[in-house]
């Protein structure tokens, strides 16, 4: 009995080394399969055999699990067997505060300026309050004041007034666009009417002024085209004086007709009696309707033989256009420029239509007026042609045109004379600015150098704005064109013109070339004659060089520019100038590849060669063909009709005419033809050869003046 229990206990202690395992630490821990069996013997404490009376050695999980393996697992640690564990550290007691806590000064957090979309043009007048101001931006008002407190002002309430300037301020700062409102208070007195002359080219609008003003423009004008606006007081014979604005006629001047139209009180649409009613007749209608102004239509070239004034008038009228001889209320004159008749009437059509308007005008306090045209003059800087519309601009004053600044330092009327002040409609040069306007710009005047100095800077920063978030959106655009897009190549052009108006009408016209494979990009503008700095420019970026109604550049310059290999086109006529221009960017296009048939033929026998060498290749066939259309090329691909169908199509391995190889071979001629990996053919087949060819876009210049470039 002894003896088995022995045995028993050695049986216990080997079952218990089986239920662990060391691991590569030399760690011990439990075997599941080993403590499910250790848990199947054991789950009791009595012996196995009833009938025995001696105690035995009997292990229970509880047991395991008191032990320092069992311990050290339960408690997932990973001390290696005799090691101490570490001692927990004592927790120490902090002992209480005696000093209060620092009280912090409480910093609001910056609240977020939420505006309206920066496309919205928000009206401003010169008292307004942070109230009218923060309903119209839609930024809290004590965003609004912070804005203030950065320009030096102090606002404390939202009911205070403000001056037009600082509103004008905090809405760049907020990035919203302005226009300024005007309340029209102080002594209104009549002035003159300011009229625009528009019409289509060649229907006789300079000639019509000269008319007027008893001189001669259309002599000073090249090709006696108008290039650019030209504003003049007319004395009339009864004594009242009359603004008149010559715009341009041709298409590429859209954008300052646009601008004369804006400014204009009374607008004459000329049309010629022989030619009719033109595509920019009707484009001086949108303009005049657009600015809400009356027209007065002068029916010129009546002295002609071909003269049909009746039509006009049909054809004004199914424009809707209505005219008094048809139940409307707008005037109509028949003149001749040439002949100088007529003129009287519109002189009195014109005044008229100046008495019934009652035209008043603000004659104290500080002037609004419009840029017409700027140019830099050698000795005299910058210069703008402004039009007053309200207020009185007087030399000395500060004022801000555009994006620029500057000091009025003389002002000068139509006749180049010297004058203190400008009164409304009287259109006056301006001199003494420290950079060159943009057409169309206001002028505004204001307290002091520094004021416009920060305007000026506000000014230019929104437009930079403007711009660069104009390049985001064209960008992000560019990226959505998929990869079966056209290849298109780049054209970088420099602009130089007489006049900022000029400037602008031609770089409009030259973008309007932009097509699916040529994007012409402006790069540089500016005013003057053409200098090494553009030279420079040109050769670092590849750029064509045009001038437009400027004198040609002196030899050192031409020179420069034969040297870098950079083409100057000068030209005083936009015809010629867009016709070059349309020429240099069809030569520029990389076009696009097409398969075309170049000649078709039909094959009359077939011949076969038999028992060629492996040095020759094995046994072909050659299709004896008439070419009956074009002509064939070896470089072609060969496409064998059956019965209109295409049979086979494959590269030319063979062309011979008379046993002799052929590069290309014209219609009537008889030839010999293989085509690669081809030997099915019959005779009455039609062989057709397909060449690839690069079709490049077309310059298209209409009568209306208009171009385009059709790919």
């Amino acid at each position: 009995m002894a003896w088995r229990m022995l045995r028993r206990k050695e049986f216990h202690t080997g079952l218990l080394n089986l239920a662990f395992r060391a691991d590569h630490g030399g760690q011990k821990h439990f075997s599941n399969g080993a403590i499910g069996k250790l848990a199947q013997l054991y789950r009791s404490d009595k012996p196995t055999h009833a009938a025995s009376r001696v105690p035995s050695y009997h292990f229970t999980i509880r047991n395991f699990h008191a032990g320092v393996y069992m311990l050290a697992w339960s408690r997932n640690k990973e001390d290696i067997i005799g090691l101490k564990a570490p001692k927990k550290e004592k927790r120490v007691k902090r002992e209480n505060r005696t000093q209060p806590p620092v009280e912090a000064r409480y910093v609001a957090p910056k609240p977020k300026i939420t505006t309206k979309s920066p496309d919205r043009t928000v009206d401003i007048f010169d008292g307004m309050t942070l109230l009218d101001l923060s309903k119209r931006t839609g930024a809290y008002i004590s965003t609004l004041q912070g804005i203030l407190a950065d320009l030096g002002e102090k606002v404390e309430s939202e009911f205070d007034s403000i001056s037009i300037d600082l509103a004008e301020l905090v809405a760049m700062e907020l990035g919203v666009n302005t226009r300024r409102m005007h309340t029209g208070e102080g002594t209104n007195e009549p002035r003159p009417a300011v009229v625009t002359v528009m019409g289509h080219v060649d229907h006789g609008k300079t000639s019509l002024l000269d008319a007027l003003r008893q001189t001669s423009v259309a002599a000073k004008e090249a090709g006696g085209i108008t290039q650019h606006i030209g504003a003049f007081v007319v004395e009339m014979a009864s004594g009242a004086a009359i603004t008149f604005l010559d715009t341009p006629g041709h298409a590429a001047f859209s954008a300052m007709r646009a601008r004369g139209a804006a400014v204009t009180d009374i607008v004459v649409l000329v049309v010629a009696a022989d030619d009719g009613v033109m595509p920019q007749t009707l484009e001086a209608m949108s303009h005049a309707k657009a600015a809400n102004v009356p027209v007065v239509v002068a029916i010129n070239k009546c002295d002609k033989s071909g003269a049909d004034p009746e039509r006009v008038r049909i054809q004004l009228g199914s424009e809707g256009l209505l005219l008094e001889d048809m139940g409307g209320d707008v005037q109509v004159v028949e003149i001749s420029a040439v002949a100088k008749s007529g003129l009287d009437k519109l002189e009195e059509a014109l005044l008229l239509q100046a008495e019934m308007m009652d035209l008043k005008a603000r004659i104290d306090g500080p002037a609004q007026a419009f840029v017409v045209e700027a140019r830099v003059d050698r000795g005299r800087g910058p210069l703008a042609t402004a039009i007053v519309k309200y207020g009185t601009l007087t030399s000395g004053q500060h004022i801000v045109v555009g994006a620029e600044w500057g000091r009025i330092r003389s002002l000068r009327d139509t006749a180049g004379n010297i004058t203190e002040s400008a009164k409304p409609a009287m259109p006056v040069e301006i001199e003494g600015l420290r950079g060159l306007p943009m057409a169309g710009d206001d002028v505004v005047v204001v307290d002091s150098e520094e004021r416009a100095r920060m305007l000026s800077q506000g000014r230019k920063k929104k437009q930079e704005k403007d711009r660069l978030r104009k390049i985001d959106e064209s960008m992000a655009d560019e990226l959505e064109i998929t990869e079966e897009t056209p290849e298109r190549v780049e054209m970088p052009i420099i602009v130089k013109a007489d006049v900022q108006g000029s400037v602008q009408a031609v770089t409009d016209a030259l973008r309007s070339l932009n097509s699916a494979q040529v994007f012409v990009n402006v790069v540089h503008v500016g005013v003057g004659p053409i200098s090494q700095h553009d030279i420079d420019l040109a050769q670092a970026c590849g750029a064509y060089i045009v001038g437009f109604n400027i004198r040609s550049p002196p030899i050192s310059i031409t020179q420069a520019a034969a040297r870098a290999n950079i083409k100057v086109l000068l030209h005083k006529v936009i015809y010629h100038l867009l016709e070059e221009m349309g020429r240099a960017i069809v030569e520029k296009a990389p076009g696009t590849a097409e398969t075309q048939v170049s000649g078709e033929a039909e094959v009359l026998n077939i011949f076969e060669l038999k028992g060629r060498s492996k040095s020759k290749g094995p046994d072909i066939k050659i299709a004896g063909c008439r070419i009956t259309d074009g002509h064939f090329s070896k470089s072609g691909t060969m496409r064998l009709l059956r019965s209109g169908d295409v049979v086979f199509e494959g590269p030319c391995a063979s062309l011979k005419r008379e046993k002799q190889d052929a590069e290309k071979i014209e219609k009537g001629n008889d030839c010999g033809l293989v085509i690669q990996d081809c030997d099915d053919f019959q005779v009455g087949d039609v062989i057709q050869c397909l060449e690839e060819v690069i079709r490049k876009p077309k310059f298209v210049s209409t009568q209306s003046g208009s171009v385009r470039i059709e790919c």
